[in-house]
Formats: structure tokens, sequence, C-alpha cells
């Protein structure tokens, strides 16, 4: 569960979007991973920064389901977590939903002034009729540096 709250903390992905991840959709080599169902429906490749590859690869050494977050349900992934984010709170004092994972992720690329464009992509919010956007070319490379820089961040907050 600790892993999972930090891939989404360290991704700014949805809960559905983490939950269904499967180690089929990480590429370790090319250091990326590809999410197919997104909620706008456009598939999403992201980076993996350090830190998520190191969590990552102390996950395959329990590896036991084509899930990245195995659960004990009929789906095969991880779906009730209100327990455990019960228990954190209970630990931390803090109330929090799984969404304020992603509102976290947003608000820090924001303030260490990653640019819009970049942050829409790394979200998969759509650029609308925003005809700049539609310009710019935002692949897997142009996201690294910028998802690199949030992670050290987020590690810097977390005194990690």
């Amino acid at each position: 569960m600790a892993d999972y709250l930090l891939f989404l903390l360290f991704t700014g992905l949805r809960r559905q979007e983490v939950a269904a991840l499967k180690w089929s959709a990480i590429d370790l080599n090319d250091l990326s991973f590809t999410l197919k169902d997104t909620k706008n429906r456009e598939p999403l490749t992201l980076p993996l920064t350090d830190f998520i590859v190191q969590l990552l690869e102390s996950r395959k050494v329990i590896k036991y389901s084509e899930y990245v977050f195995a659960g004990d349900g009929k789906a095969g992934y991880l779906i009730e977590t209100r327990r455990q984010v019960q228990k954190v709170t209970e630990f931390s004092g803090v109330i929090f939903t799984l969404h304020d994972f992603r509102r976290t992720f947003i608000t820090i690329t924001e303030n260490i002034d990653i640019s819009a464009y970049a942050l829409k992509r790394l979200v998969n919010h759509k650029m609308s009729s925003d005809v700049t956007a539609s310009y710019i070319v935002n692949d897997v490379e142009r996201l690294r540096r910028p998802m690199e820089q949030i992670s050290l961040k987020l590690l810097q907050l977390l005194k990690v």
C-alpha cells in the first residue's frame, strides 16, 4: 500500500490508472511506462524517475501478479484502499483523499515553474483549443527532465 501511495504522489496519476497498472506496461530499459486506458481515452507514456525505478525494482522481487499493485479481489489489482488510508490518517493526523496526491503533484509542478504545457501532458489533460499547444511535440524524453525535477522536489519536501 505504501508503494501504491508513493507511486500516486510521484506520478500525479489517477488512482485507477495506477491500481490497474500492469508490469507489461513498464519498460525498465527505456525507463518509461504507458497507460492505455486513461480517463480522456488517450494513451499516455511517461518517463520513470530514479525514485520510481527503485520502487518498481523492489516490487519486482515480490512480483506474483500481472499487476504492479496486486489485490485480493476478482479484478486482480488493488481496489479497496479505505482501511489503509484511514490508518495513514490516524497515524499522521492528516485527512486526505487519494485525489489529493494528484493535486499535490500538480501544485508542486507549478511551484517549480514547469511549463503549463508539460504539466498538462504529465497529467494527461487535453490541450483543448490552444493553438500553440498543437505545435508542441511532447514525447517521453521531453517530459523526463520535468518529471525528475518534480521527484527531487517531493523527496526534498518529504525529507527522504
